[in-house]
C-alpha cells in the first residue's frame, strides 16, 4: 500500500487581536489585482514568533500576506518594504524565493506596511512534533537534511549584484551582529545570568576574521523552509526573509548549527527541537559543518 502524502502546512482562524480590516484590504486587492473579484476570506498561519502571516483568498486568487506585529516599536525591524524588495531581487537567481505580488507602504490600509507573495503549497516541519507528518526512514532523513544544507549553500552562491548589492555593508558584519545581540540582551534582561554574560564577553573577545560576503538568511532552519510533499528531499521554498543581509556566510552556518540538536545532546537541549535533526539518519552538527 502506498503511503499517503504528508499533510500540507495550512492556515487557521485569525486570532481576535490580529484581525485585519477586510473592506480596506478588499479595496487594495482590487487595485493590485485588476479584474479580480469575488468573496474575500483571510486565515492566519499561527506558528512563528515575528511577522504576522495570513492566507488571503480573493475570488480565485490566493496569496500570503505579511505584516509587522501589532504594536511593535522595534527600530529597523519588520521592514516589509525591504523584504518585498529582497524577494523581487531574488527572482531568477534563487528559485526557492517565493514570488512577490504586491506591496503597500500606507499604514492607513491595515495599520502597518504589508506585502503579498505567492503561496507555495508544501510541508513545513516545526518544532512541535510536526516531523511526524513525514514517515522518515533513516535514509530519507539523511537525504532531506542534506537537501536543507544544499539549499543554504545555493543561497550563499547567489551573486551579489544589482538590487542585492544595496542590502547593506558586508564589512564588519560579524562585529555588528555580536554587538547588537549583546546589547539586546542587556536591554531586555530581567535578572542576572552569569553564564550568558560570560558567553557574551567571550564572543566579544574572540570574534573570527571575516571570510568574505554572501547573502545570508539569518534564520535558516526547518520551519523556515517548505518541502515538496511528493518528495521531502526537495526544498521548494525558503520563507521569512526579514533578517536577510549581506555578511559572512559562516554566520549563517552558525545560526543553523544553533538550531541543530543531536541525538546525544543533553535533555534540556532535546526538549527544544527545531525539526527532526536528532532522529536516526539525520546529519549531525559535525557532519553539517
Amino acid at each position: 500500500m502506498t503511503a499517503a502524502p504528508p499533510a500540507l502546512d495550512e492556515a487557521d482562524e485569525v486570532r481576535a487581536e490580529e484581525r485585519l480590516d477586510l473592506e480596506r484590504l478588499r479595496r487594495f486587492l482590487e487595485g493590485a489585482f485588476p479584474g479580480a473579484a469575488g468573496p474575500l476570506s483571510v486565515q492566519q498561519f499561527r506558528k512563528g514568533h515575528s511577522n504576522l502571516t495570513y492566507l488571503v483568498r480573493f475570488g480565485e486568487r490566493e496569496a500570503v500576506l505579511r505584516r509587522a506585529p501589532f504594536g511593535t516599536k522595534v527600530k529597523h525591524a519588520h521592514d516589509m518594504s525591504r523584504e518585498f524588495r529582497l524577494l523581487s531581487a531574488l527572482q531568477g537567481v534563487y528559485p526557492r524565493a517565493p514570488r512577490p505580488l504586491a506591496s503597500c507602504d500606507d499604514p492607513a490600509v491595515l495599520g502597518a506596511p504589508f506585502y503579498l507573495m505567492e503561496r507555495v503549497r508544501g510541508v513545513v516541519i516545526r518544532g512541535d512534533g510536526s516531523e511526524a507528518r513525514i514517515s522518515f526512514t533513516p535514509e530519507l532523513l539523511r537525504r532531506t537534511s542534506t537537501a536543507l544544507v544544499d539549499a543554504l549553500v545555493d543561497l550563499h552562491a547567489v551573486p551579489i549584484a544589482g538590487p542585492l548589492a544595496t542590502l547593506g555593508r558586508p564589512e564588519g558584519y560579524v562585529a555588528r551582529q555580536v554587538k547588537s545581540w549583546t546589547e539586546r540582551y542587556f536591554a531586555a534582561k530581567t535578572h542576572e545570568l552569569e553564564t550568558v554574560e560570560a558567553v557574551a564577553a567571550w564572543l566579544g573577545a574572540n570574534m573570527p576574521a571575516e571570510r568574505g560576503a554572501a547573502l545570508v538568511h539569518n534564520d535558516f532552519k526547518y520551519d523556515n523552509v517548505v518541502l515538496d510533499p511528493a518528495d521531502p528531499t526537495r526544498v521548494i521554498a525558503v520563507l521569512d526573509w526579514e533578517m536577510a543581509a549581506l555578511g559572512d556566510p559562516l554566520m549563517d552556518l552558525g545560526t543553523m548549527l544553533g538550531y541543530w540538536i543531536d541525538a546525544d545532546d543533553p535533555r534540556e537541549m532535546q526538549d527544544r527541537p527545531n525539526g527532526p535533526t536528532a532522529l536516526p539518519g539525520s546529519l549531525t552538527r559535525l557532519e553539517l559543518w
